[in-house]
């Protein structure tokens, strides 16, 4: 009884993490990581789909969106959408086309560079929800020396 206590008090716990990406595969490997590393993933080909998410939930916490999207906005923009209405939420930009500055940001939001790895992923999104997890430089190359590159010769 007491296990089961724990096991529903941790599944309560996890975070929600919502993946936007154009790219069914890439979506798909996002999802299958975000999964793997704990997280509970949600998925939208495009912003439209995401703010539809966003106004229906309550419970996400991480946005992970591409920037480079068909339809009314892009991934920055949803990503400032965001910071405007959902303030709480935390957001990771990722991109292979766009390189952004710190100041080009919205506040709350990290830039991630493609092609990244599956572990640059998970540590950002854990120091995303939890600061005081924040991993850098070779904290970040010491994560799984061994690893397989995710999304590494696809750029976008």
């Amino acid at each position: 009884m007491i296990a089961s206590m724990t096991d529903e008090a941790s599944s309560a716990l996890l975070a929600v993490v919502l993946i936007v990406e154009d790219d069914p595969l890439l979506r798909e490997l996002a999802v299958e990581v975000v999964e793997e590393a704990g997280f509970v993933a949600l998925e939208a080909g495009d912003a439209d789909e995401a703010v539809a998410l966003l106004e229906a939930r309550s419970d996400i916490a991480v946005l992970f969106t591409d920037i480079n999207m068909p339809g009314s906005m892009d991934g920055l923009t949803l990503a400032r959408t965001v910071r405007d209405r959902w303030p709480p939420i935390k957001i990771l930009i990722a991109s292979g086309l766009v390189r952004l500055k710190r100041s080009d940001l919205p506040s709350s939001s990290v830039f991630l560079e493609k092609p990244y790895r599956g572990e640059a992923v998970i540590a950002q999104l854990r120091s995303l929800i939890d600061p005081a997890r924040t991993l850098i430089g070779s904290d970040l190359r010491s994560l799984g020396a061994g690893c397989e590159l995710f999304c590494s010769d696809l750029r976008g």
